[in-house]
């Protein structure tokens, strides 16, 4: 199982859009132990991939090509992140991500913030305050907010109770694919 690593951990890096040095800064993990791990010069130790598969944010088994042992079960695995429970919905290391994001209420000043991408948020409970450039909406269950990351954006619970919603995001180059009727001849 392990002679696959350093290829697997190379194209994730390179999906990543990560250089040995980022993975190194994020993980502790020098750059010529990365390189050695990379080429196979090294064999990964449980450390090793555990904090690679943090980084690169994929499950363990993703790493080392664990067989699926035919289980169609999801096993969530929630995270904080920022004080917010995040329970990714989605497998694949790359592509279009999907989460459940619980955000507790908190009366916090926006940090607005501006990356590469496109989300994707629909409101299940709570309310969510989204600041998104001068604007700035209060969203209630059912309703769906759509935009352009590299816009500055924040979202939170507007303090009253936390808010609860799902999240899709999709990074450049990359869309989402809305199906409907075909339309008429």
């Amino acid at each position: 199982m392990l002679e696959g690593v350093g290829g697997r951990l190379k194209r994730l890096r390179a999906q990543r859009r990560m250089t040995l040095t980022d993975v190194a800064t994020a993980t502790g993990i020098s750059t010529s132990t990365m390189s050695r791990l990379e080429t196979g010069q090294r064999r990964p130790t449980l450390e090793l991939l555990l904090a690679l598969s943090h980084v690169y944010r994929v499950p363990l088994d993703d790493l080392v090509a664990a067989p699926v042992q035919g289980d169609p079960r999801i096993r969530l695995k929630p995270s904080r992140v920022k004080g917010r429970t995040v329970i990714p919905l989605t497998q694949q290391p790359d592509g279009t991500q999907a989460w459940k994001i619980v955000i507790p209420t908190s009366k916090v000043t926006p940090e607005l913030r501006a990356h590469d991408g496109h989300e994707w948020i629909y409101v299940l409970s709570g309310h969510l305050r989204l600041v998104l450039g001068a604007e700035d909406w209060v969203l209630a269950p059912g309703e769906v907010a759509e935009f352009s990351t590299d816009k500055p954006h924040w979202f939170g619970s507007t303090g009253d109770e936390p808010a609860e919603i799902l999240s899709i995001f999709s990074r450049p180059g990359e869309r989402m694919h809305v199906r409907g009727p075909a339309p008429h001849a």
